[in-house]
This record gives C-alpha cells, sequence and structure tokens, in this order.
C-alpha cells in the first residue's frame, strides 16, 4: 500500500493550476444533457394537482373526469378527503399523460373541495406568532453583572426574510421501469444515496434502482431526496407501463421546492470604553415553513464572549419546510453578529476592524483561528483600502449618495465525506477514474481528473473521469462542502495504490527497487536519473493482455484532507438616501482554504458565494401575502436574483502557501 499524501508544495505539475471545467465547452454549447432535457421513447409526461390554500382540509375529491380523458395514461392520489394541507402547493393529485397539455387539461378537470382552515405565514413579528416551539436557551457567566459594570451597551432588533433556492434546473426527474428494475434521470445531489430512498417506498430492492446524472442545474442544498414528486413519478411510470417525466414547474419550485430560513433578533451587546466586548444577550427566532427552524449559532465566530446569554425560538408557518442551503444558518448568524458589532464600534467611536482585532481571542476554539483572522483583515483592509477610506456613520458626502465600507468574519469545517474510487491502468496506457459522486456544476470532474492527471505524470486531456451513475462505486451525497475532499481523496488513494503496481512491472524491468521509481511528465523514472526510464505507454504495455483495477476508499479524517477555514469579507457600498438603492462597488474576499486543487475553480467558488451574499442582501425575498397564505413573487419575473450588473467588483484572495497546503483539501463552497 502507498504512503498516502500530497506531492511537496512547489512541486505540483497539475494541482493547483488553473483548469478550466472538462465539461465547459458541452454546456456553453447547450449540448450537455440534463435530466430536465431527458427525451425517452414513449415518454409521458407528469403533472401534479396542488392545494390552493396555506391551511385547509380536503372534504371532496373527484377524478372520474380527469381519467376519462384520452391521453391519461396514469392517475394516482397522494392525499385524499380528510386530509389537512399545511401549505399551499402541497401535492394532492398526479397523473401521467401523452402530452404536457393533456396532463394539464387532466388537472383542471379534478374536483377537489377544501374547508378553509386560519394560516400563519409572516414570522417577522415574534409576538405576533399563534405558536412557537419550545425555544433553546443557553448561558454563561454573569450578563446582568457583565452589563451592568459595561461602559457602553448596544441594543438592536435586526432579521433576515426567508428565500428560496430557486434552481434553476427545478427539482425532477425521469422515470423509466424495465421489468422490476427503475432507471432514474434524476437533478440531484446524492447520487449513490439515492436509489436506497427510493427503493423502500416503491417496494424494490435498492439493488434494482439506477440513478443516472449526468449534469444538473443547481441544488445548493435542497436536492438530497427523491420527495414525494419523485416517488409519484416513478408510481405512473410503473402504473403507466412507460416512461414518465415529471418536474416542478417554476411557481411549485419557487414555493416548496426549497428555502432558507429566516432568522430575527433582539440583541444587547456590552463592552468596555477601550472595545473590548465582555457580555451579549440574544432572544432569536426564525422559520424554516411548518416545522420551524433550528437556532442560529450567534455570537457568531466570537463564541467565547464571557458572560453571555442567549434563547433561540422556532416559528411554525404554513410554508413546505426550509432546506440545507450552503451553509445553513451561519449567514444568518454572521449578519446578525457582525451588524451588531458595527452597531457596537459605532457606539464606542471605534474603527470596525480595530474592534474585531481587539477581540479576536474570544473567538471559537480558544481562539485558534486568531492569528489567521489578524492576517486576513490586514490582507483586505490593504486591497479595499479600509485605512484610507474608512469613516465614522456621522461622516457624510456632499449630495444624496453616500459611500461606506463593511467587515465581516467566517468560518465552516469541509472535511470530505467517505467515497469510493476505482482506477483503471489499461495495457495501452489509457487512465480512467469511476466513482458515483455528482457534479453540481462546480467542476467535480475536473477535480478528479486533475488528481488522477497529477498522480500519474500525465495531463488532463490523457485521462477519463466517469461520474453521475449509482453502479459506480458509492460516494457521498454533495453538502457540507464534502466533495473535493472526498472524491480527491478516494481518487487519490486509488491512483497511488495502481501506481505501486506499475512501478513494480517497471522496476523489475530497469533494475531497481519499486520505490525509487516517480510518474512525472508522461514517464516512470528512477528518482534524480531521468535518463533511466521509460514513457507511460510503454510501462503500462508491461502489464502485458491484464489491465490494473484499484479502489481506493477516503475514509473521511485523514492525511489527504483536513477540516476547518477561516475567511474575511469588506465590502464597499454606495446608498442613494433618497431612493434607498444600495449598490455595491466592491467585495473583498480573504479566504484560508487548505490545499487548492484548481485555483480557477476554487476562485469561481468564492465568486459564486460573494454573488450569493449580494443577492441575499439587496434583492431575494420572499414576500408572502398574509391574507391568502400565498407567495406573490413565485416566479423569476418578481423574485430577483443578482445579475452580473448589480455584483461590483469581486476580489478574491485564496490563502494558498505551503503551510495551508500541508493540511490538505478542505471544501471551499460553503465558507465563503
Amino acid at each position: 500500500m502507498a504512503d498516502y499524501s500530497w506531492p511537496e508544495p512547489g512541486t505540483h505539475k497539475i494541482l493547483g493550476s488553473r483548469q478550466s471545467r472538462l465539461d465547459g465547452p458541452v454546456k456553453s454549447t447547450g449540448a450537455a444533457v440534463y435530466s430536465l432535457d431527458r427525451r425517452l421513447d414513449g415518454m409521458l409526461y407528469g403533472a401534479m394537482l396542488t392545494c390552493p390554500h396555506a391551511h385547509a382540509r380536503i372534504t371532496k375529491l373527484d377524478t372520474a373526469a380527469a381519467e376519462k380523458l384520452p391521453g391519461v395514461r396514469a392517475l394516482r392520489v397522494i392525499q385524499g378527503v380528510g386530509t389537512e394541507i399545511q401549505w399551499a402547493f402541497d401535492e394532492i393529485v398526479a397523473v401521467a399523460a401523452l402530452t404536457e397539455e393533456i396532463a394539464r387539461d387532466a388537472l383542471r378537470r379534478i374536483v377537489v373541495e377544501y374547508e378553509v382552515l386560519p394560516h400563519y405565514v409572516t414570522e417577522s413579528d415574534l409576538a405576533s406568532a399563534p405558536e412557537t416551539n419550545p425555544g433553546q436557551e443557553e448561558s454563561a457567566g454573569d450578563p446582568d453583572a457583565a452589563f451592568a459594570a459595561a461602559d457602553v451597551v448596544v441594543e438592536n432588533t435586526l432579521g433576515l426574510p426567508q428565500i428560496a433556492h430557486m434552481c434553476l434546473e427545478p427539482h425532477g426527474q425521469v422515470a423509466a421501469w424495465d421489468g422490476d428494475s427503475l432507471t432514474i434521470y434524476a437533478s440531484t445531489q446524492a447520487v449513490s444515496t439515492l436509489p436506497f430512498q427510493f427503493a423502500e417506498p416503491l417496494g424494490v430492492p435498492a439493488s434494482k434502482v439506477r440513478v443516472i446524472t449526468d449534469y444538473m442545474g443547481g441544488g445548493f442544498g435542497s436536492k438530497f431526496s427523491p420527495d414525494r414528486w419523485g416517488i409519484e413519478g416513478a408510481h405512473l411510470a410503473r402504473d403507466a407501463g412507460a416512461p414518465v417525466k415529471l418536474f416542478l414547474g417554476r411557481e411549485q419550485e419557487v414555493a416548496v421546492g426549497g428555502s432558507r430560513p429566516s432568522a430575527f433578533a433582539r440583541i444587547r451587546v456590552g463592552a468596555n470604553s477601550d472595545g473590548r466586548i465582555t457580555a451579549w444577550e440574544s432572544e432569536s427566532w426564525g422559520s424554516g415553513g411548518r416545522p420551524g427552524t433550528g437556532a442560529v449559532p450567534i455570537p457568531y465566530v466570537f463564541s467565547e464572549i464571557p458572560n453571555r446569554r442567549k434563547k433561540h425560538q422556532s416559528v411554525p408557518t404554513h410554508f413546505a419546510g426550509a432546506r440545507a442551503w450552503r451553509a445553513p444558518n451561519h449567514p444568518q448568524a454572521c449578519f446578525l453578529t457582525m451588524a451588531m458589532f458595527d452597531d457596537l464600534a459605532h457606539a464606542l467611536s471605534m474603527d470596525p476592524v480595530a474592534l474585531l482585532l481587539k477581540n479576536l481571542d474570544l473567538t471559537f476554539d480558544g481562539g485558534r483561528f486568531a492569528p489567521v483572522y489578524r492576517e486576513q483583515l490586514a490582507i483586505a483592509a490593504e486591497r479595499i483600502g479600509w485605512k484610507e477610506r474608512w469613516r465614522p456613520r456621522n461622516v457624510m458626502d456632499k449630495g444624496p449618495v453616500q459611500r461606506g465600507l463593511g467587515v465581516s468574519l467566517h468560518t465552516w469545517g469541509g472535511r470530505g465525506h467517505q467515497s469510493r474510487c476505482e482506477v483503471t491502468v489499461h495495457p495501452d496506457g489509457a487512465v480512467e477514474a469511476s466513482l458515483g459522486t455528482q457534479d453540481l456544476g462546480t467542476g467535480t470532474r475536473t477535480v478528479v481528473a486533475m488528481v488522477l492527471a497529477e498522480t500519474f505524470g500525465l495531463g488532463v486531456d490523457q485521462v477519463v473521469v466517469h461520474i453521475g451513475d449509482s453502479r459506480l462505486p458509492q460516494s457521498g451525497p454533495s453538502g457540507g462542502s464534502t466533495t473535493v475532499g472526498g472524491v480527491s481523496g478516494s481518487t487519490r488513494r486509488a491512483a497511488q495504490d495502481c501506481l505501486e503496481q506499475v512501478f513494480a512491472k517497471v522496476a523489475s524491468e530497469i533494475g531497481v527497487a519499486p520505490g525509487q521509481l516517480e510518474a512525472v511528465s508522461g514517464r516512470v523514472q528512477v528518482r534524480g536519473e531521468p535518463s533511466r526510464g521509460m514513457e507511460w505507454k510503454r510501462a503500462a504495455a508491461l502489464l502485458g493482455v491484464t489491465k490494473i483495477s484499484v479502489t481506493g476508499r477516503n475514509p473521511g479524517p485523514g492525511p489527504l484532507n483536513d477540516s476547518g477555514v477561516a475567511g474575511v469579507q469588506m465590502a464597499e457600498v454606495t446608498v442613494d438616501t433618497e431612493t434607498g438603492i444600495v449598490s455595491m462597488v466592491k467585495l473583498v474576499a480573504v479566504q484560508d482554504c487548505g490545499l487548492v486543487v484548481n485555483s480557477k475553480l476554487a476562485t469561481s467558488q468564492v465568486e459564486g458565494a460573494l454573488i450569493m451574499g449580494v443577492g441575499w442582501s439587496l434583492f431575494e425575498e420572499w414576500i408572502p401575502d398574509p391574507v391568502s397564505g400565498r407567495l406573490l413573487n413565485p416566479n423569476m419575473e418578481f423574485y430577483r436574483l443578482a445579475a452580473f450588473g448589480d455584483v461590483g467588483e469581486l476580489d478574491v484572495v485564496l490563502m494558498n502557501d505551503a503551510k495551508n497546503q500541508e493540511r490538505g483539501v478542505i471544501g471551499l463552497g460553503e465558507p465563503p
């Protein structure tokens, strides 16, 4: 077995370079076939009748007219008479028909009557909530005494609304049966685990379910399960004896396809006159729909303030449940904490950066990342010109347009998940990697190819990567920024073990020990004596007629990937005080990141996170109607996403020095 490790910093040939995504050409030309694009022979089209009310009980349901409509091939009642519906767009009946138009016509022929019940959809005011889940409380030190002794105390109520995942490719799948075997072409973040989730409700062994996801158009944490529409689509396909395509329409996608929970809080912070933070008190609440939502981790990053008291209450509303979304609960906590610190700095007549620097020893894990934050704050401040351009709030520009700077810190884990990868070397020199992972659009294919190429001393164009199929070796779902660490770890292990077997063949040929060999620049050669070796194809030919296949496993914690990163961001904005319009000028992100596999993709990950942050801050928001209980903007006309013209200049700094590289690969999707 090989000594699993990454090449020494400074010796990388492929790792860390700026490689364009392997699937870039097929995606940009429209040749890539997403699950939504699938067209199978004899395919039927599925559609679902949904409830128009936020809270209601079904009192009558008649599907006879729909079942008699020519072209309808299957119909299933999902929720029948007597069912209490808890949110608008919940599914009542599913149909499959020859065309989308016939399917919609069938839905219009279904008779449903409801007893409309009281609903609640506006949780921003805790006092107005008809019900709350039991609060979570936590305290440390003596907050009352600390507030009484503080030189400055600030108090404010802040909040962030619930927003939609808004995946450009909506939730759904094409389901096709062949006897008792089912193939699902899904838009999913969980290729390897989805078969088990389909198997039980359909009454078939998981070995009979195959999931294929060649390409997918966004998930962000919302696409881990088959959901009701997935199971019903498979039932319809079995009932009709034909493949069925069932994807959510945009209105339903916005309403039930996934949301990020809201977060509101009444917060008090106390400090000494020199800026030392001594006390924190907060009462927070929020909603992720009917199930409510968990507590946000405040005070964020500065979790070791000595005297603190906090309480969180979850507010159920009549919306579908929230779903994980790119650093669940961290962005909410970051805003609530850093906005309060900005208020505190203002009350102290203090520079916010100086306030953060003063209190870095109060950050999590005993201030473990304090030196990293200190370095990052200095880098970010230099790049945005903080020292020269920051000024107190009461120093105003002439005219209605005002300019300002802001700063915040963040953290995340990001350790690689469990993953298996099979690497095969063929006698003709071909090298392949096969694993049941998925590429959400972040470049997983490219990452695997780069690890493979680095290990074998080949070019990225000389290796082949197979992913997106549950029949390949099982790999973890893409969540928690665990994918790159997981797949790079399993690929590296399998590739190193495979290469050891090739080295054994070459070593006996040239009369050295296998440990003296290296694979570099398309050759297998003796370290320090490049003249003693051979071209890769000749080395592979020594295998004779038998290929080598090795399966590597990334167990999670290990020498190839690590966990825990820190980051700093600074923003410059303008505010038109007459119109209220806030415009982004520049965002600087300085990111701790471990070993970077692909610097172009890593930078892109941070840029994507910055764009998401601008979207939530300035544009995105669910707008519920308290009268009807429905969303007023469940579409892409009035649910506004940030466009390129909205985000200003993005300046990303990756802390990818030798010290960081030694930590191994750490997930980068969520921290920023």
